[in-house]
């Protein structure tokens, strides 16, 4: 019994998925080095924003799950609840509750660090967290996850723990943070792309919805291309050194991902292929991580 609850919580929290999460903050601690590691305040945000991802992960099944996203056809979200293995209560529960550590955890840091001007990044996480599919704002049903996403796992993350490491926010983490939100921007958007038919069907519009297949798929593609060519502007103006070019050979992986959804008639089965879009993000973040040691 114990070892299937464990493999519940393990499904419920979508592991894979917290990469997304570990390399903006690496990022924005390696941008902070020069005023000292300050490893007691990096770790603060560390399991301050793996509990954030985590409850994200939960209100997002909840919340589907009450309007009936995930129901029928639709292969979104960890499945959990609607396969019997955790009771929508004990998700709900859970969710309030990690909020409140949340929520502790950014108190303790603002008073201990004198840093209450990071209130408004606090907030707008906050915010973007509980509402991507909650009622009454739901801004994944328009089309809005991509770009709140972006914001949060790019801009946020990066300048917010570079912000609490050093006590101070800067440009630099700002442009750096912009290629890493596009990244994780994309992860999002590429796992829409098998429940286009589901999601338009329980009204939830997505980008890709929104788009269309066809240019849907050009989206993808919009990403990417976006993406190497900011690593690119980045490198060509000093913030991040020519270790991060290194990025360009995940290129093949890239190719063979549009290929991929190019040949692959019914979408759904593109949730198998998942792994190219997180192994991009992957080696791309390393590069840029590299190139900041």
């Amino acid at each position: 019994m114990i070892r299937e609850t464990v493999k519940a919580w393990v499904q419920a929290s979508r592991p894979p998925f917290y990469i997304a999460t570990l390399i903006p903050l690496v990022i924005g601690w390696l941008m902070a080095k020069e005023t000292g590691w300050h490893t007691g305040r990096f770790c603060l945000v560390l399991v301050g924003s793996l509990i954030v991802h985590l409850l994200t992960n939960l209100a997002n099944d909840y919340f589907d799950h009450i309007k009936g996203t995930d129901s029928g056809a639709s292969i979104g979200g960890s499945r959990v609840i609607q396969e019997g293995k955790i009771s929508p209560r004990t998700v709900l529960k859970t969710i309030i509750a990690l909020y409140g550590i949340a929520l502790c955890i950014a108190l303790y840091a603002m008073i201990r660090f004198d840093l209450f001007s990071t209130i408004p990044l606090v907030l707008f996480a906050w915010f973007s967290s509980l509402f991507y599919v909650a009622p009454p704002i739901r801004y994944g049903y328009h089309g809005l996850g991509e770009l709140f996403v972006g914001i949060n796992m790019g801009p946020v993350m990066v300048v917010g723990t570079y912000w609490v490491v050093t006590g101070h926010p800067a440009w630099s983490p700002l442009y750096v943070s912009i290629p890493v939100g596009l990244m994780v921007a994309s992860i999002l958007y590429y796992q829409s792309l098998p429940d286009i038919k589901a999601d338009r069907v329980s009204g939830k519009y997505t980008l890709a919805v929104k788009l269309g297949k066809k240019r849907a798929f050009v989206g993808l593609i919009f990403f990417w291309v976006v993406t190497y060519l900011a690593v690119l502007l980045l490198t060509y103006s000093g913030l991040l050194s020519w270790v991060a070019v290194a990025s360009l050979a995940s290129t093949p992986v890239f190719m063979k991902m549009i290929r991929i959804v190019k040949e692959t008639e019914n979408w759904l089965l593109l949730d198998r292929y998942g792994k190219y879009v997180r192994l991009l993000y992957f080696f791309n973040g390393l590069a840029i991580i590299a190139s900041l040691l």
